[in-house]
């Protein structure tokens, strides 16, 4: 039931819709992936990955045409970003997966309270 057209249609949708956003639909759809469908680690970063692409070119364009990204830093960013892909994808075999699992679930509750606590900053 989980796993049929319609249901996997409505999640993609909802995870896109954040994406858009910019709250990390990704992320969220390892835990659909994992926890709820039942797909094995491989195969869901696979989609993970499947997914992005599409959801991160359309959101930028939209984001591009709102605010002007300072090129220079993004440029750093991208840079650093396909410097990391490169290592994690060679490291990918070597690392365990518990441990990986449990360092993101910190992560994302590191992030989680700092969204909660976030205040804006007044600068002068």
């Amino acid at each position: 039931m989980l796993n049929s057209f319609w249901v996997c249609a409505a999640a993609g949708t909802v995870l896109g819709f954040l994406s858009g956003l910019g709250v990390g639909g990704g992320s969220l759809l390892m835990l659909w992936l994992t926890l709820v469908i039942g797909t094995d680690q491989e195969q869901a970063r696979l989609m993970n990955l499947m997914f992005f692409l599409p959801c991160a070119i359309i959101a930028s364009f939209f984001r591009f045409k709102k605010a002007k990204p300072q090129l220079r830093l993004s440029v750093y960013a991208i840079g650093a970003g396909l410097a990391g892909a490169v290592i994690g994808n060679l490291l990918n075999t070597s690392v365990d997966l518990d441990l990986l699992r449990k360092g993101l679930g910190i992560l994302f509750l590191i992030c989680g309270i700092r969204e909660i606590r976030y205040r804006e900053r007044k600068f002068r």
